[in-house]
């Protein structure tokens, strides 16, 4: 029997693929369900929206100024700037605000856009993720692998 650990190690377990199902936040939670999304995102042309969500997660860890201001124009630059390559699908409201905000950031100076695309990943690539093949056939798989235990 496996420990519920989610170390490096440990499988994916049919039980903790069934939870993906329960909440986004759940999903990406899993390391194994952040790349399943990842994946069908990518498959879907619309990954610019995780990898937002993910860069977010990693700016608000930036513990000096100096590398928060590099990183927020970068990301800036990335996702939030009008054609910029991974443009992102936020208000332009929101838009204005970050771009003011980015000459001098704050860890939390792109909680509102994240905010958006985490609520758009959650009514529209999540539901669409759960009835995708990609999920299916792991489930599938991982029953069949259950059954055969």
């Amino acid at each position: 029997m496996f420990s519920h650990s989610s170390s490096s190690e440990s499988r994916l377990t049919l039980e903790d693929t069934q939870q993906w199902s329960q909440s986004l936040e759940r999903l990406l939670d899993s390391k194994y369900g952040l790349a399943a999304f990842r994946n069908f995102l990518k498959s879907e042309y619309s990954d610019e929206n995780i990898e937002f969500w993910l860069v977010c997660e990693e700016y608000k860890k930036i513990k000096s100024s100096f590398r928060m201001s590099s990183k927020a124009k970068k990301i800036y630059e990335q996702f939030i700037k009008a054609e910029s390559p991974k443009e992102i699908n936020i208000d332009y409201h929101t838009r204005e605000q970050i771009k003011r905000s980015v000459k001098n950031p704050t860890l939390h100076c792109f909680d509102d856009a994240q905010k958006m695309v985490y609520g758009l990943m959650e009514r529209d690539s999540y539901p669409r993720f759960l009835r995708s093949d990609i999920y299916r056939t792991l489930l599938e798989n991982l029953s069949a692998d259950a059954t055969k235990g």
